[in-house]
């Protein structure tokens, strides 16, 4: 039960952050920018080899936010490099990210069909 409560705290320590930097950057800091910050922020922490550590302790409350998202690619363009080469650095993050990628256009398209959204 404790990796629950370290993944509840360190996701909703990470929306914390978020959320207090929007609020007292007002207007200058959207959620566009938060959102770019933490996909790069995951990256380039995976790529010094800080974030899997965080991964570790944090569970899904690491994996999931966008800074996951960050991680994912990262550890995908790695592996890819290793594997093929300077080609991997092009292909492998999307190849490590596909499913998401994709799930999220499929359920966005499904809920725009179902719901009537406003323009």
């Amino acid at each position: 039960m404790g990796s629950l409560y370290m993944a509840f705290l360190f996701g909703g320590g990470l929306c914390l952050i978020g959320q207090v930097v929007m609020d007292l950057s007002k207007p200058a800091i959207t959620p566009g920018h938060i959102l770019v910050g933490y996909i790069t922020a995951g990256a380039i922490l995976s790529g010094l080899g800080i974030y899997q550590p965080l991964v570790d302790a944090g569970g899904a409350g690491a994996t999931i936010p966008l800074s996951g998202f960050g991680h994912s690619l990262t550890q995908g363009v790695l592996k890819a490099v290793e594997q093929k080469g300077l080609l991997g650095a092009f292909s492998g993050g999307i190849e490590a990210t596909a499913a998401g990628i994709a799930a999220a256009i499929i359920f966005g398209y499904v809920m725009a069909v179902i719901f009537n959204p406003k323009g």
